[in-house]
């Protein structure tokens, strides 16, 4: 159907675009609701994004303008979609420019605003162009590609950047317009365990006795782990965790990005794609981690706690996360940005995907020297880490 007329519109919200719009383009099904093209990704999903916008956490009071891209057909049906937002600082997005700001600030440049691709607040690799079955998918990245560009120019913007998309549409993409960046995060592949042990079977004896060493640990002294789904979760469950949230959010990086009626929110429309992992000592939730499930990854994303045991984070953010892939026989666990210490819990590093375009063609070039260093790094330190990796 790509030789119908087509059109690309811009919109101010998820909402606009409607649910069933934005999830045909999203997640593609068959009538036997098996997923085609792109596997199941919960951070894609209308839910996630809107209860982002319709919160306020992504939204022009915090400096996430939303300027989707829309590349409607015949009867104004949504083909494929690209979700952008006009931002005026570079937090939330896990994918480091501050440098370059600071760097174009001191040449006599603007660095923002600039035109930010991706999900806010989430470094998960997932499609960044999402493409229903209607319409060809190289087409429709070359159309909104060019469109973001387009986008980029009209708002006076100094950038575009397309982070933490596939593989895939990162190839798509022409190198003489978008410059290509790669960074690490840690993942943990099943390799068809059928419990734990069978895991850690795979593991040198050091790593493995450290393991069970820690495991025993975080759950000495009374503690119980209780992990839930679905319907299971409730209120009180949700006022626990957001206080664990806020307490890691005012540690780690001050003010949290994401307000309680968001979690209210996602807790009435993705139940089914939340895992919720919590800590119990004599009645009282002192722990806990959510997770995002999709249709063959486990995604990690927040955790906290009410006071400090060894371990515990280990337990409750990594371990429980490979229990649950490998009893429900899911290939994945990808447990968040950067953590060098995944390594010896059994993940691996893999190669994340960014894409750059700069306006100003001086600061293009030296963007671009730039990267061709940190490539090459980047690729240096990966080979490294595997070679270090704890199986036998």
């Amino acid at each position: 159907m790509k030789d119908q007329p087509i059109q690309v519109q811009i919109v101010d919200s998820a909402a606009a675009i409607g649910r069933n719009d934005w999830n045909r383009c999203a997640n593609p099904v068959l009538d036997n609701n098996h997923h085609i093209g792109n596997e199941y990704n919960p951070f894609t999903s209308f839910d996630f994004i809107n209860a982002l916008e319709k919160t306020g956490c992504a939204s022009p009071e915090t400096g996430w303008m939303a300027q989707h891209l829309v590349l409607v057909g015949d009867q104004n049906i949504p083909l494929a979609i690209l979700p952008c937002y006009l931002k005026n600082h570079s937090m939330g997005e896990y994918v480091f420019d501050h440098g370059w700001a600071d760097a174009f600030a001191r040449a006599g440049g603007q660095y923002y605003p600039k035109i930010q691709c991706s999900i806010p607040f989430t470094p998960v690799t997932s499609p960044r162009f999402l493409v229903s079955n209607l319409y060809e998918s190289s087409d429709a990245i070359e159309i909104l590609g060019q469109a973001a560009i387009e986008l980029t120019k009209r708002h006076q913007a100094s950038s575009l950047h397309l982070t933490f998309l596939n593989s895939l549409q990162a190839k798509c993409l022409k190198p003489e317009v978008f410059l290509q960046r790669t960074d690490q995060q840690f993942h943990w592949t099943n390799q068809d365990y059928v419990s734990f042990d069978d895991f850690l079977e795979k593991l040198t004896s050091r790593k493995r006795k450290i393991i069970r060493k820690e495991r025993r640990a975080a759950t000495a002294n009374n503690i119980s782990i209780v992990t839930l789904n679905g319907t299971q979760i409730d209120k009180h469950h949700w006022d626990d965790f957001f206080e664990f949230y806020l307490d890691t959010g005012d540690r780690k990086w001050g003010t949290p990005y994401l307000n309680r009626e968001f979690f209210d929110l996602i807790g009435e429309t993705m139940s089914d794609d939340i895992l919720l992992v919590l800590a119990i000592r004599n009645g009282e939730t002192i722990a806990a981690a959510l997770n995002f499930i999709g249709s063959n990854t486990v995604y990690g994303r927040y955790w906290g706690c009410r006071e400090e045991v060894p371990f515990l984070h280990f337990e409750l953010c990594y371990y429980q996360a490979i229990d649950w892939a490998i009893a429900h026989q899911i290939d994945n666990v990808e447990a968040g940005a950067q953590g060098l210490h995944k390594l010896a819990r059994g993940y691996l590093p893999v190669t994340t995907h960014s894409a750059h375009w700069i306006a100003h063609a001086g600061f293009r070039t030296a963007i671009a020297n730039y990267l061709e260093e940190e490539g090459t790094q980047v690729k240096l330190d990966i080979e490294y880490l595997n070679a270090q990796n704890p199986y036998k």
